[in-house]
């Protein structure tokens, strides 16, 4: 597959060089990318700045009209875009689908909210106003794991504030990306959206190139570090979700036999490479090996494979060196003394498959349990006491999300209302919604998105006084 090109002013253009794309439910590639350049993305950043010129004053229900006409070209094409999808980051089918719904019904939810702003008092002036004002240009940068949905809803996100953009997917699934690209450039203005692929040399140029606004960055923590530092030269706004590793405390009053399967898919959906996902169960040490064994049980009549099998539930870690890592974790853990009850191992098969994983007998210290493995293997750590739960579920260096399983809520918010997380579940674990803002403490990432705080992260406060009410 050959037929990939830029988005750049509302126009399709090609690259000079290309790169394959891996299929990693086979480890072969199947596709070439183009490879852009450095001269092609100052042509995209002087097409969003005419593009914003004339964005900018449009009124908001102009803005939503356009924002509700691309989602729905979206939902016309998403068989397949839900099918290159599944090609190029092998979730199946199935879920693949589902993404593409949600990419659609971000743009279109972040499109009804309203930004705010206006009279706040009167002054010595005359009236005192607050206005939200778009900032320009913003650089999106997406990653690898749900790359249309975590896209769009930046996307969204800088349109309806007022902004023009760049966008850059990973270079791991830089297709469908590419895909909603073109369709961008024939459903809004030309240069609002331009789509660019190529590897970490463009991801630098736009966060080193002048033209560019604000960077809007999804990914790893260590990444999200070196994007912030290079931002930092011409203080470029950034918002940045980042790595967790999210702990699920599961108490001694809950019923074992009825949370197993859903705490199991919350860590394990989309084979651990979520970034929501659970990464570390805490359990109350009574209904520790029960929980243990129940959670293994939902390890082995799982059903792994390639994204277009029939009944296939979890697909392939996306690439080589992410499959590499989850290995290497796996190794860790069993030189640390953990117990592999079910897993630990890579399929017998082409692709990056992993068995899904569960393992006990480790504490902190071990790379599974410090680390964000971002692949299908799960921890359960067993605990005594309430206050001791709390204390290690908050003894890490991420805080994106965390959930307490309880049957006793009022026990159970008590101890949720102590976890130092962006998002807090109780009796679940997993979801968002744009207009409920997200992100995470510490270095899980900086601002938030979606909800009014994510929209407002995308344009700048200014007081007006004496301008009227």
């Amino acid at each position: 597959m050959t037929n990939f090109l830029l988005s750049i002013g509302g126009e399709a253009v090609p690259a000079a060089a290309h790169f394959p794309v891996i299929d990693p439910a086979t480890g072969e590639p199947f596709a070439l990318a183009p490879d852009a350049s450095e001269a092609q993305l100052d042509l995209a950043v002087t097409a969003a700045r005419n593009a914003f010129a004339i964005w900018r004053h449009l009124d908001a229900p102009a803005r939503t009209a356009a924002m509700v006409t691309f989602a729905d070209a979206i939902r016309a094409q998403a068989e397949p875009l839900a099918e290159l999808l599944t090609r190029e980051q092998g979730k199946p089918l199935s879920v693949a689908r589902r993404e593409v719904a949600f990419a659609a019904d971000r743009i279109a939810g972040m499109a009804a909210l309203d930004i705010g702003g206006g009279y706040l008092r009167e002054g010595p002036l005359g009236p005192v106003r607050l206005d939200y004002v778009p900032m320009g240009v913003v650089g999106v940068i997406a990653p690898w794991n749900a790359p249309l949905i975590l896209a769009m809803q930046m996307v969204a996100q800088a349109l309806a504030a007022g902004n023009a953009v760049v966008v850059k997917p990973s270079p791991f699934t830089p297709l469908s990306t590419l895909r909603l690209g073109e369709l961008a450039a024939r459903t809004l203005p030309p240069g609002l959206v331009n789509t660019l692929s190529g590897g970490n040399d463009l991801g630098q140029w736009m966060t080193n190139h002048p033209g560019i606004d604000k960077i809007a960055f999804v990914g790893s923590t260590a990444t999200g570090k070196k994007v912030m530092a290079a931002a930092s030269a011409s203080l470029k706004r950034v918002s940045l979700e980042l790595g967790g590793n999210d702990a699920a405390i599961v108490l001694d009053d809950i019923d074992v036999t009825e949370i197993a399967p859903r705490l199991f898919a919350s860590a394990f959906i989309n084979s651990g490479q979520i970034c929501m996902a659970v990464k570390r169960v805490l359990v109350q040490a009574p209904i520790a090996g029960a929980l243990a064994d129940a959670l293994a049980a939902e390890a082995q009549k799982a059903r792994v494979g390639g994204g277009f099998e029939p009944d296939v539930e979890y697909g392939p870690v996306q690439n080589r060196p992410q499959f590499d890592k989850v290995l290497a974790i796996i190794e860790d853990a069993r030189a640390q003394g953990g117990t592999i009850l079910t897993g630990g191992h890579a399929l017998n098969r082409p692709g990056y498959f992993i068995a899904p994983t569960i393992v006990t007998g480790l504490r902190e210290g071990s790379r599974l349990v410090d680390e964000e493995q971002f692949g299908p293997v799960l921890p359960i750590l067993s605990f005594d006491s309430d206050e001791e739960a709390v204390t290690r579920a908050n003894a890490t260096r991420f805080g994106l999300g965390a959930s307490v399983w309880s049957g006793n809520r009022a026990r159970a918010e008590a101890l949720a209302k102590r976890l130092e997380a962006g998002t807090v579940w109780i009796n679940g674990h997993g979801g968002a919604a744009p207009d409920l803002p997200f992100g995470g403490f510490k270095e899980s990432g900086i601002g938030r998105g979606m909800g009014l705080a994510g929209l407002r992260s995308y344009a700048e406060i200014r007081v007006m006084h004496g301008v009227g009410g």
